[in-house]
């Protein structure tokens, strides 16, 4: 597989919680690292995603927003 998207990482499916339309999937990338993505249930069943099976989570750069207080 080859994305374009600079920062993948691998980790474990450990939460996957449906909604009317969309479903929050939590990754454990390392032993207290986890990552929480929101896709569509659609996404979900086409993906076949399970708990406790690997996935890649792939951060766009233009996509993500940093804040400190």
């Amino acid at each position: 597989m080859k994305v374009s998207a600079r920062n993948t990482f691998k980790g474990t499916v450990r939460k996957i919680i449906p909604g009317a339309i969309n479903a929050e999937v939590l990754l454990e990338i390392v032993p207290g690292v986890e990552v929480n993505a929101i896709i569509t249930k659609t996404s979900v069943e086409n993906l076949n995603l399970t708990i406790g099976q690997p996935a890649y989570v792939m951060i766009k750069s233009s996509d993500v927003i940093l804040a400190v207080d």
